[in-house]
């Protein structure tokens, strides 16, 4: 039997249908880049509006952000004495939000798709260790080789493991903030990338300088 289908035909519940789930991706996205509701045509919104939409989450990140400012405060003696460690910081910590942020798209897909139940969580953990433990292995052998050319043996001890934790954490952070989002009742898709990598920056600062301080032995 065959089915002669004319592509260029819609029923009108079919195109309702399209434009509902346009307009629920297009709103997963201005989530995911912390940008309140959506601003209707890009084009036309005013600055007013647009302004509106963004200032909240950046003005909550502001302040989120100082929790990092904070920790690299608190190892004043050990930068002081390592200097050499302050240039793996931007590296280290953009690695832990990048591996998060990755960990969230993954998670608030597979919720939203159903692919993925509150049920899962443990499960999805366990998997989520396991690849993040060989992420951030491979990314650390990538960069002790810099921390040997930097610092010497001892630095490059201190990235390499830094490296692995910041890893780790950003990911298990990614993973689960969707999860606890949904089990608060909240739209998973509000755990943005901005949101995690705020709290994959401060993580990384306290989990970098903490192990740089025991290794160094300041």
């Amino acid at each position: 039997m065959q089915h002669q289908i004319d592509k260029n035909i819609l029923q009108p519940d079919t195109l309702a249908a399209l434009e509902t789930q346009r307009r629920e991706v297009t709103e997963d996205f201005h989530k995911g880049a912390s940008i309140t509701n959506h601003v209707g045509n890009l084009r036309d919104a005013t600055l007013g509006l647009l302004y509106r939409k963004r200032v909240l989450w950046l003005v909550l990140l502001v302040f989120g952000n100082l929790f990092s400012g904070a920790g690299i405060a608190a190892f004043e003696e050990t930068i002081a004495a390592h200097i050499a460690l302050v240039f793996f910081l931007p590296l280290l910590v953009d690695s832990g939000g990048n591996a998060g942020a990755q960990s969230a798209t993954l998670m608030v897909r597979g919720l939203a798709t159903g692919e993925v139940f509150m049920r899962d969580w443990c499960r999805m953990l366990g998997r989520e260790f396991g690849v993040a433990l060989a992420l951030g292995c491979t990314m650390a052998l990538a960069v002790a080789f810099l921390g040997v050319l930097r610092g010497g043996p001892q630095i490059a001890l201190i990235v390499a493991s830094s490296m692995v934790v910041i890893v780790l954490v950003g990911s298990l952070i990614g993973m689960s903030l969707p999860f606890l989002l949904s089990r608060f009742k909240l739209d998973p898709a509000t755990a943005s990338g901005p949101l995690i990598t705020s709290i994959a920056d401060a993580a990384g600062v306290l989990v970098y300088f903490g192990i740089a301080t025991q290794v160094l032995d300041i």
